[in-house]
């Protein structure tokens, strides 16, 4: 396995969701015995927490899409897309992520073997880690495709420190397959390879680059977090931020057109929609996604892997 930092977020996660099996529990106890039906009117508030965050987001979501050259999604499709994401967010955040990450360790070929196709590099996003590729691994598997997936850890920092990560990761790939990889990215991670291009300058070092709901010209999202907050990857994901413009402007046309950028009208993190696309990129619109339900799309997944 490619050699990576402790995963800190799993341990974070674990210890969430001990804390609200263990409210629940105090609840249950405490409350239920005098009154039952108290008691499980406040777990249900506990548990629907996510949910009231998730439908604000896409109500947020849609008002700014308005004003975007994406096609409007209906009421019956945005509430569809509340449901597949909140869905998904239980497997990834309650499950994937803090108990499996590493149930599907990395997948590299001898160096001996010279018969090996070309290989994928994954890179997630936002407090993320690699358990949020489990549905592709096992297509992977099958297909014998090699496959190395990072943890960007520590969670909090800027998206530059990431770079030196994910050249490790694509030379690792390189010297083992002989081919240059396939870099696939969801949400931050598409922000992490432009900036790697950049420190790199490492064009020739890479076939194609799939970004899935990343925000490349931020988020609105981001423009609502506290001013005075320390998270440095956060600040820069703010639609429109400084850091992405320097970022844009030392772009070329050539290295965009190595991009094929995943976008949706039901993006419920980055919005406008647009906002995931780039200019000369192969742009595709994957209509009633929302962001965590996109990089585990099987459409996709299947349309990342035709690149290869």
């Amino acid at each position: 396995m490619f050699p990576s930092s402790p995963l800190v977020l799993a341990h974070l996660l674990r210890r969430l969701i001990a804390a609200c099996l263990g409210a629940i529990a105090l609840v249950s106890i405490g409350v239920g015995s005098s009154s039952p039906l108290l008691a499980v009117s406040l777990i249900l508030v506990i548990l629907s927490g996510f949910g009231v965050i998730l439908a604000f987001q896409c109500v947020m979501a849609a008002r700014v899409n308005r004003h975007d050259q994406v096609a409007r999604a209906t009421g019956s499709l945005l509430l569809w897309s509340w449901f597949r994401e909140a869905s998904v967010a239980v497997k990834v955040f309650l499950w994937w992520q803090p108990f499996h990450s590493n149930r599907y360790p990395d997948q590299l070929p001898n160096r001996t073997d010279k018969t090996c196709g070309r290989g994928i590099v994954f890179v997630h996003g936002f407090v993320c880690n690699r358990g949020i590729w489990n549905a592709w691994y096992p297509i992977l598997d099958r297909r014998k495709i090699p496959y190395v997936a990072i943890n960007l850890e520590p969670i909090f920092t800027g998206i530059d420190s990431y770079t030196l990560l994910l050249d490790e990761a694509i030379q690792l790939m390189d010297e083992r397959t002989g081919k240059r990889p396939l870099v696939v990215c969801h949400s931050m991670g598409g922000l992490v390879a432009r900036a790697w291009l950049r420190a790199a300058n490492a064009d020739a070092k890479v076939h194609r680059i799939v970004t899935i709901g990343a925000p490349h010209n931020g988020t609105r999202l981001g423009n609502w977090a506290p001013q005075l907050t320390p998270i440095e990857n956060a600040h820069q994901m703010r639609f429109a931020s400084r850091w992405l413009m320097d970022l844009a402007e030392q772009e070329t046309n050539f290295r965009r057109m190595k991009f094929v950028c995943f976008y949706s009208g039901c993006d419920n993190i980055v919005f406008p929609a647009t906002s995931a696309t780039l200019v000369d990129a192969d742009n595709r619109h994957i209509a009633g996604l929302p962001h965590l339900a996109m990089a585990l799309d099987i459409k996709v997944i299947e349309q990342s892997i035709a690149l290869l």
